[in-house]
Order: structure tokens, then C-alpha cells, then sequence
């Protein structure tokens, strides 16, 4: 079963990255070979792409792909797979209950794959035990949403972002992680020099770096939340309530400035770090500006009181009643494409679909009359780390997972892994054939990748896009609802499972939406429950709710009141936090061996667990290595110096990274970006040290707020190697290996001296053979007084490997080596010169990649500024970078401040 496409066409899909949900448009030439480009009718982009996106058709190649089912190692076909699922899921069925079995899923899903697994474990299966890795990243906006709105809308739309006079940022590095909605804000900027920003963040990121009003609040969880509250009680004492709109559309205003009051700006001071002007300044600007936008991502939501901020920022939005008009209103922005649609098909274990609740007994006997099925879930499921500790204990004896990564993902990851080494029967659908967490599984399914996918994604502005397959699926590989369906059928459930593409799922999908709906449910799109499949396929990105009264979907919500509570009113929420018996939760682990706060998150071209993007050249160039960032009064403290290696502690585990020294992080405080798996390094895999404490609301993992202690890393020796494949079985102390353009860069450290290091890499890689009998042997350079120990080994014209090896890290120009690997080498003196590690005389050294849209090095940059460009702009002309998605354009300002700030010195020195 294959699906197939001519060649030579365009397609317009959508980008399977963050839930900005940008069109994409695939272009094909005669040969097969894909070109990517922004789709410029998308409105959610208009043609703009972020670098992960420009280097899409980096992920488009076949390598390290599962091609056939695997049953415990061995390939296996689809028949023998499904039988062998089906048969396990009855027995355990038969003997221990539904709720033995469970399920962990994906953002990474399409809508019809979602709504297929929900319907077969809740209204087939039995069980409510499916969770997302969306609990991972917006469980907390979802429940603080139900909380204020009765149910789980985002009121506004991108478009907001642009007609805003203030953009507040909470908790959210947009520059990196949404880079398209940052531009969108820098350009409206542009366009209306009213327009500020201010980040609410306790590290320097990009954004921060870029707003106009940086507020570096204290880490940690709760501070947010304070400074929230003790802007409605600011609000309060200024009369600035919107009383009319207040009285019309919400109940519980009272509760709600009664458990604010404690908070002054000396009180908020006190707690937050922040100082007294500058709270009051941030209060006087929303004050005075009607129009304001608060943004608010993973640094709200991944905290143990993430649903109390989430309501803290409704709290003063509903206060003011700027919700739901255009240029105001809080705004989730969420994680992964589609952990928007995830959430309407119910994929949380607490919820059912089309946005009905699984404790309401109406809507239970609806979705289960719908479905004609012979059960319903009766109660919530777990949530997913209680999920992975009922399978840790054995009560959960079945588990599948979808196009996610929990070995890496989960807090107590090492907990997460050993419990799905040893469950009972553990499934994974995965595209590629090795990840961490679908190596310890009983069966391997080969899952269709983003390319070869039909479906539809629901972005964050609540925007349907269609996915749309450009290019042909290897031979057995299956989209997931197909999986799940052919299960479900192999199981007695034929007739309700019977569908023929994913058109029919989301014609079924519509016409629930729509089931005894009156307006009565924020989720309807029954506007599609008789689309045909040409409509299907050429479906427009539409917001919900879209009806037949209301065809071209709904910008904005809530302007007017009519939230989704039994009275249409919203609800305040009295925030409680920053008190005794709440200021502690989840940092109980605080002591004087774990003295500095772990903060994790992304980095700028780096995907979840690097299973796509790990694999792309151009995004690995930007950062080669797991990284600590430690702040310089820190690193002195703890005699750690710049780019050694460091070993980060907590009590639950041991990880290795390159420390980097720098102010954008806090005394006290270090950042470490969550990406780095087995795969690609010996041991970086951050929730290894993370502990499982959860929001009580939302279930959602406090996975900021860990405590750790840093120690530096003292080996023997060092080592840096060119390879042409990935190197494998490295078992040294310390190493990380990226893809470089044809091949591979390892870095390497060994408690070993140089010479034995030296020795073990040359005997453990293979070299290819030589393609001539006369081609010389490895050229060596051996300086054993200095412990200097070098070789490069070629085939004909080709450098196939090259080892360096000394006591201390290698002095190595590391990315015009590995540019060797694209370079004919046919002269002597060049062979001597790759020994040199400083490339070629006529390979200038670019630097280390800053701009990766444009494949700009830091050097290059650095030759632009010193020739007098002194703007972002200016650089861009000049050498291009920052001209594409605009991510790096934080990096640039640093470099021009750096080179300024030098020039200032250099005249202080001289006068």
C-alpha cells in the first residue's frame, strides 16, 4: 500500500514543526527531489518559514527510516503484527481489564489518526488511559482554560499579535520557538512604532534580547503567577475595571481580588526579584494601553502552579475585558502542529471528543450512541506520568506509543525507560528505525512521516490546515489510523473501524461536532460532515467553529461574553500562591548539594528529541554540542571554565555537557536545552535529573524548577574526528556526534592518556578501503612530548576520516575541517594541511554557523560589522544573514554590541 503522487507538481501542506502551523508548498522535479518553500496564501505564515523549516527537505531522505514491522528485533509483516497486537490486547482484555492497557501519543499526529486510537481505547477498548505528549506542554492552558471559560478555547488570532499596542510575553522564547509569529510582531512594529513588547522571562533569551522591556524575573514556578496577581490588584486599587463588562459576562470577581491583595509592589519585589520601578512600570503600561496581547508558552505551563498563572493572566484580561476584540486577549501558543487537534478529538486522558468531558454523563452516552459502541469510558484516565508509573508497576501491562519519545521526554526518564523496557508488551509506531524509546519495544510498526501523510492539523489560533502527502511512503509503511483501524477490525470491530481514508474520518469527526451541539460547545466544524473527498482535498486553513450558518469559520471569541459555562459567564479564579504551604511544591529537592535551579527548554534549530532534526546538517551546525549555560559568578565559584565539560547532578542522575559561560542565565540558575538523546550523545538526556512533580490540576511535569549541582569534568585527554558515516558502539567516557554535509563530527573525551585514546579510535572506526591499490597510507603527525596525535585517511581524492587527539580539548577550526569532507584532496600538501585542522589555504574559515537559513558563519559576520555595518539590517546586506526566518538576528545584535563594546574599550585603553 503506497500512496502515490506524480512528479513535477506543487503540493501545499503544512510544516510538521511548532503550532504556528505555517503552509508549506513542495515542489518536485522530474528525478523525485523536493524543494520547500513558504506557502505565501497560508495566512498563517504568508510564506515565511523558520530554519527548521527551510531545511525540511533535509528530513526528506531515507536514512535510518523502519521499513518493515518488527516483532522483538526481527522483521516481520503487517499481517503477523496486527494479529500478534490484537491477540495480546484480548488476552490482557479478558484477564486483567481495560484498564491494563494504555496508550501514549502525539502532537506529531495527524487529526484523523488522533480521532481513530481515541475512539478504539474509549469507546471500544474501554479505558480512558491515553495520554499525550501535549501534557507534556499545554495540559495547564487547557485546564486553566476550562477553569475561566468552561472549556478549552483560545479566544484570538494571530492577527492580534499585529494590531496590538502591547505584546507581553510570559514564560515564551517566540524568537526561537515560533520564529514566524516573532517576525510578524517585528514587522508590525515596523509599521506602528506604538507597538511595544516586554518579556517576562528569568533568562536573556533571543526574545528577551529583542523586546523592548525586559522583566528577568526570579525562576522557579510561582513568580509569574505573583506578578499577574498583583496586577489585578493594581488594576483594583486605580479603578481601572471594566465594572459594566465585568457584571454582564463573569461571576466570582470578588473571590479573585480578595486572594490578591497581599500583593503590593514591595510584596511583589520582594518575591519576584524584580525591582519595585519596573513592576510598576510594566502596571502603568497595561493600565494605559487598551490593546494588549499576553502571549504565554512552556515557561507558564511546565510549572507546578502552571494552571494558577494561566488563570492569573485570564484573571486580568476578563478584568478589563480585553478578550476576544481584535489585539486582545491571552494567547496559548502551543508546542508541537497539531496539539490543537489533539485536544478537539479528546486525546487527553480527562477528556472526550469534540471538546465534550468524559465525567459528563450526557456527553458520555452521546459520543457512546455516536460511535454505536459497545462501551465508554467511565472516568478519566492517567495522566501521563502516572501513566508510565502504573506501567513501571506492572498495572499497566500494554503500551503503545505514537510518534513520540518518552524515553527522553518524561521527567525521571530513566525511571520512564526502564518501565517500558520491562512492561509486559509495549508497542511503538515510529518512522525512524532506532530512538531511544522504540528500541526497548516488543513490536516496531513503520509509520509514515510528515511528507507522506494526509490529514488536516489545527494550529494555535484554532486555524484546520490540510496536511497534505507529497511524496511516496517506502512500501510498508501506514499512516497510524491505519494501524490502529486494522487492530480494531482484527479484534471483532470491523464495521466501525471500515474506513477507506482519512476523508472519511474526518467526515465522521465533523458530524459529532456538531451532534445536539446548538451552540452549546465551543468545538463544531459541522459545517464539513458532508464534504466530499475533493473538498477534502482541496480544504482552505479555517478556524473553528465553523457551521452552516457560520461557513468562513470564526477569528475571535468571547468579544461579547458567551463562554461555555452553564450560565455563558466566565469564571475568576482566586490565585493562591506564594504562600508557605505552596511556595515549596516541587522544590523540596532544594539543599546544600543541589544549591542551582535547572531550567530547560529549546534551542533555536533543534525539534523535541532531535529524531527529525537531529539528522539535518545545516540545523546541527548552529550547536554541535550539549550545552550547560552557567553564569560567569557560578562558574568561578565552581571553577568551571568556558567550553570544558561538566557533569550536572541531581538526585536522580548524572548528565555531561559543554559548560557555557554566560550572563543571559542568573546566579544561581542554569539552563540546558532538552533536545540531546542516545542517539547523538553518550549521556545528555536532560529529564534523566528532572523530578515528576505535577501542576494538581493539569497533571502537566514541573520539568523547570530542578535543583542540581555542576562539577567539572576532568579526563585525560581529548579528541576530535571526521568521519564519512556515523560512527557506532562509541563507548568512551564523553562523546557527541552530529551529521556534517557527507558526513559525521564526533567530539570525544576519555579518562584514557592521548596515545591510548589515540589508539582505541583508530582501531574502533572503519576506514573504507582504498579505491586504488596505490593510494597512499594515513597520513600521521605524532607529537607525544606535547601529546599531540593526529591522522587523516583517504580513498582516492576523498578524506574519509580524520582523528585529532591532545590532553587538553582540541584546538580544531571545527567547521572548515568538516568541510574537507565535500572537497577533492588530490595534492600532497593539501593531505598535510587537513593534519593542520585549520582547512585549506583557499577554504577561508567562515566560523561556527550563526544564521543557518543563509549558512552563514560568525567570522563572516564578524569581517561585516568590522567593515562599519553596524545595524542588523546592514549585516543582512551584507553577508545575507538574518535576511530569511530572522531567528538568528538576536545572535547578530550580540556580536555588533560585542564589537561595539570593544571599540569603547579599545579607546578607553588609548586615551
Amino acid at each position: 500500500m503506497t500512496n502515490q503522487r506524480p512528479r513535477c507538481q506543487s503540493v501545499n501542506t503544512t510544516c510538521p514543526y511548532c503550532g504556528v502551523g505555517c503552509g508549506v508548498t513542495s515542489t518536485s522535479n522530474s528525478i523525485g527531489n523536493f524543494t520547500i518553500d513558504g506557502d505565501i496564501n497560508h495566512p498563517a505564515n504568508f510564506g515565511k518559514l523558520c530554519s527548521k523549516g527551510y531545511a525540511l527537505p533535509d528530513t526528506l531522505h531515507g536514512d535510518n527510516r523502519l521499513l518493515s514491522p518488527r516483532i522483538n528485533g526481527k522483521n516481520s509483516t503487517w499481517r503477523e503484527a496486527i494479529t500478534a497486537i490484537a491477540t495480546k490486547f484480548q488476552d490482557i482484555l479478558n484477564t486483567h481489564g481495560p484498564e491494563a492497557i494504555a496508550f501514549y501519543v502525539s502532537g506529531q499526529l495527524l487529526t484523523e489518526d488522533y480521532y481513530v486510537v481515541n475512539k478504539f481505547v474509549k469507546g471500544y477498548l474501554g479505558t480512558a488511559n491515553i495520554d499525550t505528549n501535549s501534557r507534556l506542554c499545554m495540559a495547564s492552558s487547557v485546564a486553566g482554560h476550562k477553569r475561566a471559560f468552561g472549556s478549552d478555547t483560545v479566544p484570538g488570532c494571530y492577527e492580534d499579535l499585529e494590531s496590538a499596542n502591547l505584546v507581553v510575553l510570559v514564560g515564551s522564547n517566540l524568537a526561537w520557538c515560533h520564529p514566524v509569529l516573532f517576525q510578524r510582531i517585528e514587522a508590525a512594529k515596523r509599521r506602528n512604532p506604538s507597538l511595544k513588547t516586554i518579556a517576562i522571562d528569568p533568562r536573556e533569551s533571543a526574545t528577551a534580547q529583542q523586546c523592548d522591556i525586559h522583566l528577568k524575573i526570579k525562576p522557579g514556578g510561582e513568580c509569574d503567577a505573583v506578578l499577574f496577581s498583583g496586577l489585578l490588584n493594581y488594576l483594583v486599587n486605580q479603578h481601572a475595571l471594566d465594572n459594566d463588562w465585568i457584571k454582564e459576562n463573569t461571576n466570582n470577581i470578588e473571590d479573585a481580588v480578595l486572594s490578591c491583595t497581599q500583593w503590593t509592589p514591595g510584596a511583589i519585589a520582594s518575591f519576584t526579584g524584580l525591582p519595585v520601578e519596573q513592576i510598576q512600570s510594566f502596571y502603568a503600561l497595561f493600565l494605559k494601553t487598551e490593546k494588549v496581547v499576553t502571549v504565554y508558552s512552556q515557561g507558564v505551563n511546565q510549572s507546578h502552579c502552571g494552571t494558577d498563572t494561566v488563570n492569573s493572566i485570564t484573571n486580568v484580561h476578563l478584568a478589563t475585558g480585553r478578550i476576544g476584540k481584535a489585539g486582545a486577549g491571552p494567547f496559548s501558543i502551543t508546542g508541537q502542529p497539531n496539539a490543537m487537534g489533539g485536544r478537539e478529538v479528546g486525546g487527553l486522558a480527562n477528556m472526550l471528543t469534540c471538546h465534550m468531558d468524559i465525567e459528563n454523563e450526557n456527553h458520555r452516552s452521546l459520543v457512546q450512541h455516536f460511535w454505536q459502541s459497545p462501551t465508554i469510558a467511565q472516568k478519566p484516565g492517567l495522566k501521563a506520568v502516572d501513566l508510565f508509573k502504573a506501567v513501571g508497576t506492572g498495572e499497566v501491562k500494554a503500551l503503545w506509543v505514537m510518534a513520540t519519545n518518552p524515553a527522553d521526554s518524561m521527567p525521571l526518564a530513566n525511571d520512564v525507560a526502564d518501565a517500558i523496557k520491562n512492561c509486559e508488551f509495549t508497542v511503538v509506531s515510529e518512522v525512524s528505525s532506532h530512538t531511544d524509546t522504540s528500541d526497548l519495544a516488543n513490536i516496531q510498526l513503520p509509520a509514515r512521516a510528515w511528507a507522506e501523510k494526509d490529514g488536516t492539523v489545527t494550529n494555535s489560533e484554532r486555524r484546520i490546515s490540510r496536511q497534505r502527502a507529497f511524496k511516496t511512503s517506502p512500501e510498508h509503511s501506514r499512516s497510524d489510523w491505519w494501524a490502529v483501524a486494522h487492530v480494531a477490525k482484527a479484534m471483532g470491530w470491523a464495521s466501525a473501524f471500515s474506513y477507506q481514508s482519512p476523508a472519511d474520518i474526518f467526515r465522521e469527526y465533523a458530524t459529532l461536532s456538531g451532534e445536539n451541539n446548538y451552540g452549546t460547545r465551543d468545538f463544531d466544524i459541522s459545517l464539513f460532515e458532508d464534504i466530499d473527498d475533493t473538498q477534502y482535498n482541496d480544504l482552505s486553513p479555517v478556524q473553528w467553529p465553523c457551521t452552516k450558518t457560520n461557513p468562513q469559520g470564526t477569528k475571535r471569541l468571547f468579544a461579547n461574553g458567551g463562554f461555555f459555562t452553564k450560565d455563558r459567564k466566565a469564571k475568576f479564579i482566586p490565585i493562591n500562591v506564594g504562600q508557605s504551604a505552596t511556595s515549596t511544591a516541587g522544590k523540596a529537592n532544594i539543599n546544600s548539594a543541589h544549591p542551582l535551579l535547572l531550567n530547560t527548554g529549546r534551542i533555536r534549530d533543534q525539534w523535541h528529541t532531535m529524531t527529525r532534526t537531529g539528522y539535518s546538517p545545516k540545523l546541527m551546525s548552529h550547536t554541535g554540542e550539549p550545552f550547560v549555560e552557567i553564569n560567569p559568578a557560578d562558574a568561578q565559584k565552581l571553577q568551571i571554565k568556558d567550553a570544558t565539560l561538566t557533569s550536572v547532578s541531581s538526585e536522580f542522575g548524572t548528565i555531561q555537557l559543554r559548560a557555557l559561560i554566560t550572563s543571559r542565565v542568573t546566579v544561581g540558575s542554569v539552563f540546558v536545552p532538552m533536545h540531546w538523546n542516545k542517539q547523538f550523545a553518550s549521556n545528555a538526556r536532560v529529564n534523566v535529573l528532572v523530578h515528576n512533580v505535577t501542576d494538581p490540576v493539569s497533571g502537566q511535569p514541573a520539568l523547570k524548577n530542578q535543583y542540581v549541582q555542576l562539577k567539572p569534568c576532568n579526563y585525560a585527554s581529548h579528541a576530535f574526528v571526521l568521519t564519512t558515516t556515523k560512527p557506532s558502539a562509541l563507548t568512551y567516557d564523553y562523546w557527541a556526534s552530529i551529521p556534517v554535509e557527507n558526513g559525521w563530527k564526533t567530539e570525544i573525551a576519555s579518562k584514557l592518556p592521548p596515545s591510548e585514546l589515540y589508539h582505541s579510535i583508530n582501531g574502533a572506526l572503519t576506514i573504507e578501503p582504498p579505491a586504488e591499490p596505490n593510494t597512499e597510507e594515513p597520513l600521521v603527525y605524532h607529537d607525544a612530548p606535547h601529546h599531540d596525535f593526529r591522522s587523516a585517511s583517504f580513498n582516492a581524492t576523498q578524506l574519509v576520516q580524520a582523528v585529532f587527539v591532545h590532553k587538553e580539548p582540541v584546538h580544531v577550526a571545527r567547521q572548515v575541517s568538516a568541510n574537507l569532507l565535500n572537497h577533492a584532496i588530490d595534492k600532497f600538501t593539501d593531505r598535510v594541511m587537513v593534519l593542520s585542522g585549520q582547512g585549506l589555504l583557499d577554504m577561508p574559515d567562515t566560523g561556527a554557523t550563526i544564521c543557518s537559513c543563509m549558512n552563514v558563519g560568525s567570522k563572516t559576520i564578524e569581517s561585516a560589522i568590522q567593515a562599519g555595518n553596524l545595524t542588523i539590517d546592514d549585516v543582512g546586506k551584507a553577508c545575507n544573514a538574518g535576511t530569511q526566518c530572522g531567528s538568528c538576528r538576536a545572535d547578530i545584535s550580540r556580536m555588533i554590541m560585542a564589537n561595539k563594546n570593544a571599540a569603547l574599550t579599545a579607546g578607553s585603553v588609548s586615551e
